[in-house]
């Protein structure tokens, strides 16, 4: 009850989730960016906010000079929309960023770029669809002459090939969504140490806006691993997941 009641507290009709998001542009040209990032904190909250709220979101915290959220939501906008505009600014907040990491990879690996570079929805379908025409096409074959087997035969091989490579597609996907935990730095300085618990030893530091990957989570810390495989144990709060 308590939640349902939040949740209609919070919802907006698309005459007043335009109006918030109006306001909340008026406040950045204003300069006013605490109020503009409330105001589309507040889209957010609502389930109302898209590519668009994000990557405004992200981009009045990098006005602010708040990298690290800066980046947390450009990234998130960027994952939705692969606009050139979204890649521009979260570049410029990359750029800010203290760790320039040693050693880093220059891109993801092959799965995880596959994973983002298609939506998975209409992969899922596609699947679904192909798979159930590859065997109705199978069964036609069954019942077919003779003299019309090897045309059915060719149609049937070849649904089922793209069958099973949108498979492949669609098992690699949750496999990233399980397997790849990602977060951003968000707090100005992280002390990495060498086992989750205050007295153990700081191995290294990280900074606001540095993208990381979530090894293990015991509650109040988490390990992460840098591009460049370095590992530690920083508090939770210091990161946010992607």
């Amino acid at each position: 009850m308590i939640a349902l009641t939040l949740s209609l507290v919070l919802a907006y009709t698309p005459q007043e989730a335009q109006a918030l998001f109006t306001e909340a542009n008026d406040a950045y040209y204003r300069q006013e960016y605490p109020v503009a990032v409330e105001k589309y904190q507040r889209l957010l909250a609502a389930e109302q906010g898209g590519p668009d709220v994000l990557f405004n979101l992200g981009t009045a915290h990098l006005a602010a000079n708040e990298l690290g959220p800066a980046v947390l939501f450009l990234t998130r906008a960027s994952r939705l929309s692969p606009d050139d505009d979204v890649a521009a600014q979260l570049a410029v907040a990359q750029q800010r960023q203290l760790d320039q990491v040693v050693g880093a990879q220059e891109s993801d690996p092959f799965l995880q770029r596959l994973a983002r570079a298609v939506d998975d929805r209409p992969i899922t379908l596609g699947f679904v669809a192909a798979w159930w025409l590859a065997f109705g096409l199978l069964l036609a074959f069954v019942r077919a002459p003779a003299g019309r087997r090897w045309v059915l035969g060719l149609v049937t091989a070849g649904a089922f090939f793209v069958s099973t490579a949108l498979g492949a597609v669609v098992g690699v996907q949750v496999w990233v969504a399980q397997s790849v935990r990602e977060a951003v730095v968000t707090a100005p300085t992280a002390a990495a140490r060498e086992f989750p618990g205050e007295s153990a030893k700081v191995a290294f530091e990280v900074h606001a806006g540095l993208l990381v990957r979530v090894m293990e989570d015991t509650g109040r810390f988490v390990r992460i691993r840098l591009p460049n495989a370095l590992e530690g144990w920083v508090e939770k709060t210091q990161v946010a997941p992607l």
